[in-house]
């Protein structure tokens, strides 16, 4: 079983949902990528989404944007990437780890380089933007002959043969976008997103994550009530834009996560689940 699946069977086990932070590698700083996952993942974080740098991240918004433009101005590369990956896995054995990104510089990398290279970083997961499951087949039996999941995003305008294409060659869980626009977007709006999930899962039988649009622990909450995970990455990113940067930047991440962490887990509680009960105690 994958670090992801074994992540969903152990809080599904303690009534609990998956939080899984994104950040881009190299912002706010290249040295603070691997101490920021590992504050990431003391202040709450099941499973990390590391952005990597790209010139035209076509999905995200403005926050993302501008992230990759600092990375990519400080010369991360995905070879640099993979690298600290590496690093975050010697010094955390357990957190699952999913690289999100774009076709280009794997296509520049090579797939089966880059599959090698993920494996040998100790990778979880890989979401491909840009890489339709129409022409995954083979990268996504890649990657599973490697013990890496196939990630695949849903949008609201998915049809169900979309869905069920998804479920075929995915693994790990399935990236569910809360609205039509880029990352960051606001007015989301839950109750949409939540008969949309329900949908979803007549056709997947994996973990559902949600992602763009939830800036607040409010909204974490109220989509940890439909979701498997709540992704939330824009609003870490912008207040870290925000702060002075160095430690700065690393508290204003952890200390919003803990919220998040906080609000999500209430949810829970107020559920009435007795195995998060007695995981709370």
């Amino acid at each position: 079983m994958s670090r992801i699946a074994s992540t969903f069977e152990r809080l599904a086990a303690q009534g609990r949902k998956a939080l899984i932070p994104y950040v881009t590698a190299g912002d706010p700083a290249p040295e603070t990528t691997v101490p920021l996952l590992h504050a990431l993942v003391a202040a709450g974080a099941d499973m990390i989404e590391l952005g990597v740098p790209f010139s035209d991240p076509m999905a995200d918004g403005p926050v993302i944007q501008r992230a990759n433009e600092r990375a990519l101005a400080r010369g991360v590369s995905l070879r640099q990437v993979l690298q600290w990956a590496k690093e975050f896995r010697a010094g955390d054995p357990d957190t699952p780890l999913v690289l999100m990104g774009y076709a280009n510089p794997i296509e520049r990398y090579g797939v089966e380089a880059f599959v090698d290279a993920c494996s040998d970083a100790g990778v979880d997961g890989v979401l491909v933007v840009d890489y339709p499951p129409e022409e995954s087949a083979d990268f996504a039996a890649r990657l599973r002959a490697a013990g890496i999941d196939p990630i695949f995003l849903l949008a609201p305008t998915s049809t169900a043969a979309r869905m069920e294409q998804v479920d075929r060659l995915a693994g790990g869980y399935v990236y569910y976008v809360s609205l039509k626009g880029v990352t960051g977007a606001a007015h989301l709006d839950v109750a949409q997103v939540a008969r949309r999930v329900q949908e979803v899962r007549r056709h997947v039988r994996l973990p559902l994550a949600v992602g763009f649009g939830i800036r607040d622990a409010a909204g974490a909450a109220a989509v940890a009530g439909c979701a498997d995970a709540v992704i939330i990455g824009s609003r870490i990113i912008e207040l870290m834009e925000q702060s002075s940067g160095g430690e700065q930047a690393q508290s204003a991440a952890s200390d919003f996560l803990r919220e998040v962490r906080a609000a999500v887990d209430r949810a829970s509680a107020s559920a009435g689940n007795p195995a998060f009960e007695e995981v709370s105690r």
